[in-house]
């Protein structure tokens, strides 16, 4: 049966794992598989046309595995590819930023945002856009953080390094006095603790992962695709090097076996 089949998530590395953790607790009865593009982290300086060609190939790699359902827990592929996969897709797709910019405007304590992100994500204003669209007298800042998603991938989450790049980095929205933070990267949940002790109490973060898990629970639902029980355990699969990407996943209590795929096989 169609409802029983895996969902697919992916990532340009380990930071769609941040989704995953969220859809295991929302979604306990959903089998997941898992695409990291390690070879070619981080997606946050690559062109458009790469993104989609690359995210394009991670569809028909699903579409191989029988998945029911995608997930971009990539923010750049959801802000640069999405748009063009989900009316070429056969099967329904979804990203973080629509669900993370609705948790960042639920409940806001004032009109300023601020939003970190890759390079490409910034550049596209995907995150403005989404927030303006709920609300359109928000005020909204845009950071990108080139040198996050190396120091993730590579395992370095805390320390003098990632405290001067995030104060760096954080400095300019905190003179705007944003009240709320988006992480618009799924690997910046890896360095909350630092990034919360530098904004201080009085601004609130959003990691769109447990929005994007709530979302998807409701278009799973509204298609009739819960799954009822699970099929088997969760699978992982990366285009580099599977023994770097399980270290870094260990830090996150991930232990699983991590398989290498060839994705330029893929078209």
């Amino acid at each position: 049966m169609a409802k029983e089949r895996p969902i697919g998530v992916y990532d340009s590395g380990v930071g769609g794992l941040t989704v995953v953790r969220w859809l295991q607790q929302v979604l306990p009865m959903e089998q997941i598989i898992y695409f990291g593009d390690t070879a070619r982290v981080p997606y946050g300086g690559r062109s458009s046309d790469e993104i989609v060609e690359f995210s394009r190939q991670i569809l028909a790699f699903f579409l191989g595995k029988g998945v029911k359902f995608v997930i971009a827990a990539c923010n750049t592929s959801s802000a640069l590819a999405l748009p063009l996969l989900v009316a070429e897709a056969p099967i329904p797709m979804m990203g973080v930023i629509y669900p993370g910019a609705k948790a960042a405007v639920t409940g806001v304590k004032g009109q300023r945002i601020g939003v970190i992100g890759t390079k490409a994500t910034v550049e596209s204003h995907a995150y403005g856009h989404a927030l303006r669209d709920i609300n359109p007298d928000i005020d909204v800042g845009e950071i990108a953080c080139p040198e996050l998603v190396p120091l993730v991938e590579a395992g370095e989450w805390e320390g003098e390094r990632v405290d001067s790049l995030l104060v760096g980095y954080l400095s300019p929205l905190i003179k705007e006095r944003i009240d709320t933070l988006i992480l618009g990267c799924t690997h910046y949940p890896f360095l909350l603790p630092s990034i919360e002790r530098i904004l201080g109490p009085e601004v609130r973060v959003v990691d769109p992962g447990e929005a994007t898990a709530q979302v998807a629970a409701s278009r799973l639902r509204e298609l009739g695709l819960l799954a009822k029980q699970r099929q088997g355990d969760d699978s992982f699969y990366v285009s580099g090097d599977p023994l770097g990407f399980r270290n870094t996943a260990f830090g996150l209590g991930y232990d699983y076996l991590v398989q290498a795929v060839d994705i330029s096989r893929y078209a």
